[in-house]
Formats: C-alpha cells, sequence, structure tokens
C-alpha cells in the first residue's frame, strides 16, 4: 500500500467536520448516550489509541456502562490476562471468594491497576448487586500469557476437587517448571529442541474436557475457570514457541486465542448474549485493512467480523497530542510523556484540522463518508512502550480507516492514566482492586 495524495485533505477536513457527532466531557450523560446507537449489536469492540491514556478507559467505561444498562449486553472482555481478571470478576459479581489474590503483578501493570479502571471495577460491582446473580455483568480477560499463573490455577482446582488427577496434572505440566519464572526461555529451548511441551499440554487440557460434567457438577462457574487457565496454558506454550518463528505466527496466535475466548464467553452465556471488549486499536480494528493485513496478520477485529457481520460494530479511539503513560522499553518503568502532535500525512491530523475537541464519527450508513475515509494513510499506535524520538518508524502503520473501523472517537488533547501506587511490601496481600 501507499500512501495516497493530500489532493482532497481540505474536502475530507470539511465532509468530517460536517458529519462527525460532537460529544460534550465525558461525565455528561450525553456523551454515553450517543453510543446507543450501537445498542443492538452482539460485539462491540472498545478500542484505544495508545495503552495509557486516561480519556480513552474514561470513555470506554462510560459507554460500557450505559451498553449494560440500557441494552442488555452482560460480557465485559478484556486485553488482559484470564487468572488476573477472573480475581476481579469476583469481585464485581459478588462470587466466590475475593479479595485473596493480587491481579496484574506484572509489567506493565499501569494498564488495568489504575484509578481509572478501578473506578469501573467499582461502579460495575454496586451495579450488579442489585441485579439477580444470573444477571449480573461478568468481566473476562482475553490474553495468553499468563502460562504460569494459569498452570498454577489448574493445578490449585484439581488438588481441590481431584488429588489423584492434580498429580497427574503435575507430571504433564512439569516439562514446563524450568521456565515458569521466564516463560520467553521456553520458546528459545522448544526452537533449539531441548523443550517440547505441546503434547503434555494439550493431553491435560483434554482430560479436563473428558471430565466437564463431573467437575461441573462441583461447580460450574470454577469450572468454565479451569478449563479457560488449561485452554490458556495450551496456547500460552505455543504462543512462546511461536516467538522464534516469526512475530506473524505469534501474533495470530494470540489474537486467535483471544476470539476464541470471546466465542467461548458469548456460547457459555446463551444465544442472546452480547459483549463488549476492550482492546487496543490495533487488535479491535479490521487488521485486512491495514498494513498488518498486507504482512499477513489477522486480529480479533478481523475475526469478529467474519463470525458475526454486521453484528459486530468496532469503534477506534485517537488523539492529536497530550500526555500517556509509557515506558521506554519492555520491562521498564512506566513514565508520563508527551504525544507529539499528529503527522500531517496521518488520519489524526484530518480529524485535528476538522476543529471538533471530541467528536463520534459514524459512517455506517453514510457510503458518501465511508468512500471519503477509504483512502490510505497513516495511523498512530501507541501500546505499553512509547519512542517520540523515532515516532514514525515505531508508532505510525498504514490504514484505511472505514474499512478497519465502523465509527471513530476523536480527542483533540488527551491526559494520562493514573496508575495505581506499585507493589506492596513482600509478604504483604495484594488486594487490588479492593485496598486503594
Amino acid at each position: 500500500m501507499t500512501i495516497s495524495a493530500d489532493s482532497h485533505v481540505d474536502d475530507l477536513v470539511a465532509l468530517l467536520r460536517q458529519r462527525s457527532d460532537p460529544l460534550p466531557d465525558i461525565d455528561d450523560a450525553a456523551f454515553a448516550a450517543a453510543f446507543d446507537r450501537f445498542g443492538d449489536a452482539k460485539v462491540v469492540l472498545l478500542g484505544e489509541g495508545t495503552h495509557g491514556t486516561c480519556d480513552f478507559y474514561r470513555a470506554r467505561a462510560a459507554i460500557t456502562r450505559r451498553l449494560i444498562e440500557r441494552h442488555g449486553f452482560r460480557i465485559v472482555a478484556v486485553e488482559a490476562d484470564w487468572p488476573d481478571v477472573a480475581e476481579l470478576d469476583r469481585f464485581a459479581r459478588n462470587r466466590g471468594v475475593w479479595g485473596q489474590k493480587g491481579s496484574f503483578p506484572n509489567f506493565p501493570r499501569w494498564m488495568w491497576r489504575n484509578v481509572e479502571f478501578a473506578a469501573f471495577v467499582r461502579d460495575l460491582r454496586a451495579w450488579n448487586l442489585e441485579r439477580d446473580a444470573e444477571d449480573r455483568a461478568e468481566l473476562r480477560g482475553l490474553d495468553v500469557y499468563s502460562l504460569t499463573e494459569s498452570r498454577a490455577e489448574v493445578l490449585a482446582y484439581l488438588d481441590r476437587v481431584d488429588p489423584a488427577a492434580a498429580e497427574v496434572a503435575r507430571r504433564r505440566y512439569g516439562c514446563l517448571t524450568p521456565y515458569l519464572d521466564e516463560p520467553q526461555r521456553y520458546g528459545a529451548a522448544a526452537r533449539f529442541g531441548t523443550a517440547d511441551c505441546e503434547d503434555e499440554v494439550v493431553s491435560q487440557l483434554v482430560a479436563l474436557i473428558e471430565r466437564r460434567k463431573i467437575y461441573a457438577g462441583f461447580d460450574g462457574g470454577d469450572y468454565l475457570d479451569v478449563e479457560q487457565n488449561a485452554r490458556v496454558v495450551k496456547a500460552a506454550e505455543a504462543y512462546y514457541r511461536a516467538m522464534y518463528r516469526g512475530s506473524v505466527e505469534s501474533w495470530n496466535l494470540r489474537d486467535s486465542h483471544m476470539f476464541d475466548t470471546l466465542s467461548r464467553l458469548l456460547q457459555a452465556r446463551g444465544s442472546d448474549a452480547r459483549a463488549i471488549v476492550w482492546a487496543h486499536n490495533s487488535h479491535i480494528g479490521n487488521a485486512s485493512a491495514t498494513a498488518m493485513g498486507a504482512g499477513g496478520e489477522y486480529n480479533i477485529g478481523q475475526l469478529c467480523r467474519e463470525a458475526f457481520g454486521a453484528g459486530c460494530v468496532s469503534i477506534g479511539f485517537g488523539t492529536d497530542r497530550g500526555r500517556v503513560v509509557a515506558a521506554d522499553d519492555w520491562g521498564g518503568a512506566p513514565r508520563v510523556k508527551e504525544v507529539l502532535p499528529s503527522r500531517r500525512d496521518s488520519w489524526e491530523q484530518l480529524f485535528l484540522r476538522a476543529g471538533l475537541r471530541r467528536s463520534l464519527t459514524d459512517w455506517r450508513s453514510d457510503p458518501e463518508l465511508a468512500a471519503a475515509l477509504s483512502l490510505t494513510r497513516l495511523e498512530r499506535a501507541i501500546g505499553v512502550i512509547y519512542r517520540p524520538e523515532t515516532e514514525r518508524r515505531s508508532h505510525y502503520f498504514e490504514a484505511q480507516l472505514s474499512r478497519q473501523f465502523d465509527a471513530f472517537v476523536w480527542f483533540e488533547e488527551t491526559e494520562a492514566v493514573t496508575p495505581l501506587p506499585g507493589a506492596p511490601p513482600e509478604g504483604a496481600p495484594d488486594i487490588y482492586p479492593f485496598g486503594l
């Protein structure tokens, strides 16, 4: 793909100015009400242009509350690991024992251990407590990184309900033991033929599924949790092994796992189930409309579009400038960084020139606007790492906006999330989000 000439940029800016809906402050009830138009979807994918922007979290929280309260959505699935979010789900639905396990202990903690998301979790709990248990909204994690934590959850469950099966599981999972502190090392070992745990983790998942009816008889909710953790171990083993074969394969494995998890959640909830997904724009937009797709990558947004058709709505989020929490390198300390003003050849620049401080642009029923936004321009993506000094190479990619998303939420200037305090002293209970 090549960047389109800007000969019609002025016309496109004028069209955006005319067809975009101005949005009030996020705290105004009219902000969330503007998203009622998406209330009949089966899956609403809410993106973010960065992982560390306060406005994106607050906006998604307001939209999500509206879709839950007014339109019957009961699944909120986020770009985070299953066992971490499971603890928050127990809190949010007042289900089982909660408050005894920590969540999100690893880098990047601030993605979910922040004031904005903690406030959403508390609001969700307050709303749920007024509902019957079966009608409460659940909070789920879609990601694939929790090899060590998910393995521990499977063993703890089996220790409780089937000690003999737990011993067998320990033998199967023993192949992974040398790599639990650094799962990436497993990928290197698998590449050079010194480790291969694939058969063992698959066998353990099959064994759980074969005893599904027995285990589910103890507690269906707990069985769903343990089966998903076994699936995460299987997916994580494949993911870390694929890391050393190429980024495209590992990316596709990760997003396939996220889509499969979402599909199982919808199936478990019933034919009328509806879900909201929080993930980065690069995950929830249709990858086939971007440079990612040209390179062979696909994502949860593309898979949802193929599976649910018009029942899937993908909403991107973007900004021109402001502040963001991000690190210099993977595993590095988070810092508040200045987001550079957008490039002249970017989609963000067109929204800036349209002159609206906050806006919602929806082209689903606007063929003229959709055609105008089908050009190829640059789009910015800031993850947990932000390197302004190499921003063009590190953070921009080519995209056809109207094919990538169904709508776009714009904030001209944004602020950074507020991370919660760091890890407690060694040995102290880590009870996020219950103790702030």
